[in-house]
């Protein structure tokens, strides 16, 4: 069964055996891991992607399209006009894309060869300073050893997760950061500490951390490691981490995580029974407890208890949450009409999980991606993909990110609107 992953079938034998003793020794364990990666990473799966005012959506076939502020050349169509409807990606004919990050001003996209492009500002971090625009993509020479699954771009690095799970960081590496001694490094260097000897699933970038979904042969567990303020690391306290550190709190909650995501300031987890837990940042009400307060731990959502969650989405103090029968609820700052609700007096952000009732589909709904990383709170947007493809857009269109036509209207979209573009 394993040799039906596209990841393990290009491995060498060699290569296959350091896998299988990094999962336990099992081949068992080998495909359970290669599931839940793909599982975490929508491999070979439609997916959009909210970035800071452009959006990037990638279709079942691997094709490319992009629309929005393309000032720095972020939407890889070879010049910086910006486009208010998908444009596809003509230059990447050929070339298969299974996962895309966005972060400010720039875009990364990976290929079902483990191939890194990368689009509009030529740098892995703001402290990596660079005055290269790139308007087509360009491959990562760096990687080019290195197969990736997955690309996260935080606000201060990149990092990129490998198909045998082993996590590479770029760039802000000083101090009590990302786990390594470099600083403003345009060279990926190996995550060290727990995860050097534990296979990952899941990596997730906020401002100035990093959080990941490490597997074990009876579990998934969290690690983070980074920028502590606010308590984003969950550790229940608020100082930096060097290394990766197990989220320990979930063994008391007796919560095994199964989903996980991070925001800009905070993260959330679902556990297999369904509870979600939040914690960081509290700004806005993201962290759905009915106040703004920042939590250490990670802490259960009780306006959530009526429910059982599948799935979880964070973005720059917003949450979104999907429960087993397709209810869509979500918390947050609202003001640029991102979360889905037909409110139309001030303020609209909701410190309490809130049911999206204009997300009331026929059909299951398979992701949901808010702005992440953005330096333009006010500008915020979220698109909502279903098991079919139909892809929906609400929240700010000021530059086109929303891909449907704003002529002569506001430019938010408080209620979901049907992006026209073929996902298949």
């Amino acid at each position: 069964m394993c040799l039906k992953r596209v990841s393990f079938k290009a491995m060498m034998e060699e290569e296959r055996e350091v896998l299988k003793r990094r999962c336990g020794g099992s081949w068992k364990l080998v495909l359970k891991f290669l599931l839940a990666v793909e599982t975490s990473t929508r491999r070979g799966k439609p997916q959009a992607i909210a970035g800071p005012s452009h959006s990037i959506v990638v279709t079942s076939s691997g094709a490319v399209y992009t629309f929005g502020d393309n000032s720095s050349g972020q939407l890889g169509l070879g010049n910086l006009e910006n486009q208010a409807r998908p444009q596809l990606i003509r230059s990447l004919q050929g070339i298969r894309i299974i996962q895309a990050a966005a972060g400010v001003a720039k875009t990364m996209l990976v290929s079902d060869t483990g191939r890194v492009y990368k689009l509009g500002k030529d740098n892995f971090g703001e402290g990596d300073i660079s005055d290269n625009l790139l308007s087509k993509p360009q491959l990562v020479e760096s990687l080019k050893d290195i197969f990736v699954v997955q690309v996260a771009i935080g606000h201060f690095f990149t990092a990129v997760l490998s198909r045998e799970g082993r996590v590479y960081t770029f760039s802000w590496g000083t101090d009590e950061k990302l786990g390594h001694c470099s600083d403003r490094e345009r060279e990926p260097h190996p995550l060290l500490g727990p995860l050097e000897n534990l296979p990952v699933v899941q990596i997730a970038a906020g401002h100035c951390y990093l959080a990941a979904l490490a597997f074990q042969p009876n579990r998934l567990s969290v690690y983070t490691v980074g920028c502590g303020l606010g308590g984003k690391l969950g550790h229940g306290f608020t100082v930096n981490e060097k290394y990766p550190r197990l989220v320990e709190y979930f063994n008391i909650l007796n919560l095994q995580p199964v989903c996980l995501a991070a925001g800009s300031w905070h993260a959330a987890v679902v556990g297999r029974d369904g509870r979600v837990c939040t914690w960081g940042w509290g700004s806005h009400g993201c962290l759905g407890h009915g106040n703004e307060d920042y939590q250490t731990l990670p802490t259960v959502v009780k306006g959530l208890n009526h429910i059982k969650a599948v799935y979880v989405s964070v973005g720059d103090c917003t949450t979104f949450v999907v429960s087993d029968t397709g209810d869509v609820y979500s918390f947050g700052y609202g003001d640029s009409s991102n979360l889905g609700h037909e409110q139309v007096f001030y303020p609209l952000n909701q410190t309490t999980p809130k049911l999206v009732t204009s997300l009331k589909v026929t059909e299951r709904i398979v992701q949901i991606s808010p702005t992440n990383i953005s330096n333009w709170t006010e500008f915020m947007h979220t698109f909502v993909l279903t098991e079919s493809g139909k892809l929906y857009a609400f929240g700010s269109g000021h530059q086109g990110q929303l891909g449907i036509d704003m002529s002569g209207q506001p430019h938010t979209k408080a209620i979901p609107e049907r992006v026209q573009i073929d996902l298949s």
